[in-house]
């Protein structure tokens, strides 16, 4: 399966707008990569389904920020 460069560019999108705008978010994005499967584990692979969480993850604490900061 080939990796979508759709979700990884809005990945480092939505990334960026975090260092950019809300620098105090930035101290989560060290713990977003637990979304991500466990490199530790032989089953585990990187693909669209698994990005597609990590995405929707960095939303989520986006979205959760603003709705608290208004």
């Amino acid at each position: 399966m080939k990796i979508s460069q759709n979700i990884l560019s809005e990945i480092m999108e939505i990334t960026k707008d975090i260092e950019d705008n809300y620098p105090e978010l930035e101290k989560y994005l060290d713990e977003r990569p637990l979304t991500l499967p466990n490199d530790n584990d032989p089953k585990a692979k990187v693909d669209n389904e698994a990005l597609n969480k990590y995405l929707s993850s960095l939303k989520a604490l986006v979205k959760k920020y603003k709705k608290s900061s208004m």
